[in-house]
Formats: C-alpha cells, sequence, structure tokens
C-alpha cells in the first residue's frame, strides 16, 4: 500500500493508471476509522481494479464552534485497518496542500443543502461539495463510494456530479450498525457510557417510525411526533432535528405517500449524532 501526501503525485499516479486502463475506485474519509469505514472500502475494491482512499480532516466544513481541533485521529491505526482491507494507495495530504494561501474558490450546491444539516450547520455542505470536487480532480476515480448515514452529503455530491457533468458514478453503500443498533460514527468516541445507551434512542425511534408506517400511518406530523417523544426520552439527548423529507429532492412531506426520508440529529453530550431511514408506504 503506497501513502501519497502531495497533489501532483496523487495526479500522476491517477493518470498513469487510466493510461493502463485501470478502473479507480475512491472513498473519501476523515479517518479514525471504523466497520463504517472498511464496509465501503470493501464495496469500493468490488467495483474497481484499484482502490484508494483519502484520509484529511477538512477545515471547510466545520463551523467556527465545533470540533474540528478534537476531531479524532489516529494516522498510524487508520494505516494498518486500510492495509487490512487491500487499499492500493492512501491520499493523505496536509491542509496547506489542499488550501494554499490565497485560496477563494469554493462549490456551492443550492437547494439539497438547505434543511437539515445545512440549517444547522451553515456552511457545512459548501465545505463538503469543495472538498470532495478538489478530491475528484486529484484522484480521477471512476466510482466513488459513499456512506448513506450521510443521506444528505450523499445527495449533495450526486446533485453536484450532475449538474457539472464531472465523470464519475456515485455510489451510496447502507448504514453500517453495531450490533444494538447504534450507526457506527467517529463521534461515538465521545460518549460515555450513560450517553452510549442514551444514543441509541436514535435508531429506535426510527424502528419505531418503521412500525407506524407498517401499521397504516400515513400522517407526517404524526409520524414526527412519536419520533420526538421516543427521541426526547433520554435526558442527556438533546434534539436537532427530526424530519420528514422527500427520498429524492429533501423537499417537505406532509403525508407520506412516496417514499421518505426521516432524518434525525441531535447531541447527546458533546457528540452531534446522525441517523435517518428511508420510510416506505
Amino acid at each position: 500500500m503506497r501513502v501519497i501526501d502531495t497533489i501532483a503525485e496523487m495526479q500522476q499516479q491517477a493518470d498513469q493508471w487510466r493510461r493502463d486502463g485501470v478502473r479507480i475506485g475512491f472513498v473519501p474519509t476523515m479517518g479514525f476509522f471504523h466497520e463504517g469505514h472498511l464496509a465501503l472500502m470493501r464495496h469500493a475494491g468490488t467495483l474497481a481494479d484499484k482502490v484508494v482512499i483519502s484520509i484529511f480532516v477538512n477545515p471547510t466544513q466545520f463551523g467556527p464552534n465545533e470540533d474540528f481541533e478534537s476531531y479524532p485521529r489516529d494516522m498510524d491505526r487508520d494505516l494498518a485497518m486500510a492495509r487490512g482491507v487491500g487499499v492500493d494507495v492512501v491520499f493523505a495530504p496536509s491542509v496547506e496542500e489542499m488550501y494554499p494561501e490565497g485560496f477563494q474558490t469554493y462549490v456551492t450546491v443550492e437547494e439539497v443543502t438547505r434543511p437539515l444539516c445545512g440549517a444547522s450547520r451553515p456552511g457545512h455542505f459548501r465545505g463538503v461539495a469543495t472538498v470532495v470536487a478538489k478530491l475528484f480532480h486529484i484522484v480521477k476515480p471512476h466510482v466513488a463510494v459513499f456512506g448513506e448515514k450521510d443521506y444528505q452529503q450523499l445527495l449533495t455530491i450526486r446533485r453536484m456530479v450532475r449538474d457539472l457533468a464531472m465523470d464519475v458514478q456515485v455510489v451510496g453503500h447502507p448504514i453500517v450498525r453495531e450490533e444494538d443498533g447504534l450507526a457506527m460514527s467517529s463521534r461515538n468516541t465521545y460518549l460515555c457510557e450513560e450517553e452510549r445507551r442514551e444514543a441509541l434512542l436514535l435508531s429506535r425511534s426510527l424502528e419505531e417510525a418503521q412500525r407506524l408506517v407498517g401499521k397504516g400511518e400515513r400522517n407526517g406530523e404524526a409520524i414526527l411526533a412519536h419520533v420526538r417523544r421516543v427521541l426526547g426520552a433520554g435526558p442527556r439527548v438533546r434534539i436537532d432535528y427530526a424530519e420528514l423529507r422527500d427520498a429524492e429532492t429533501l423537499g417537505t412531506v406532509e403525508t407520506l405517500s412516496r417514499p421518505a426520508l426521516l432524518a434525525l440529529a441531535a447531541y447527546v453530550g458533546k457528540a452531534r449524532l446522525i441517523d435517518n431511514t428511508v420510510l416506505k408506504p
């Protein structure tokens, strides 16, 4: 496994592979791997001849009071885990390499980024779209794999790729969960034992919503009211949002007549956790 830390070297490797007819798969990450990340890498390996991952904690997607400085990092551990699942190249640039002095060009995806995390984290998706666009130009993948836990991010990247005619296939991978149902996240390491138990209210509330829909409930506000009751039962849980949105456009949904995204974000202690499911009538 090769580790590359400069844009020029990564582009040279990508160009050589493309000249040789090699299909490139890509998984962008911020590191501190868990089984969810490894599942994305394995998935990419089934879709391509060579797998490239990036490890880059992107400062432009963090707000001024968020956890950029404290975000968990462990490069040696990450490299060992990536090697274990057959990754071919790790692209691990510095902030200065990705954002040189005077950097002033950003990518903004409009409507799909307005609700949910876009509303509660202003500027977040501008940072995401910008860094992913830049990584696509650097790594030059044929296919890129993203987790469906970050559902709004996945839709944002797909919209950007379509709108800007980028020659890359964007593939989603289902949410990977712990045995007890908690969606895997690097931020789960922030949770103490009591908070970890209460964090299960996110997945439990999604299961409750699925149960209601299975019994015939179609009223969006009734579904959300029940979800908020379940999610808000934990004294350490502070709901950021619980919303029902169209699964393709993220437009508002009042009545469940087509697939709808039930999206949650909540603070459990200092950890901001997200989760979702697609409800199908």
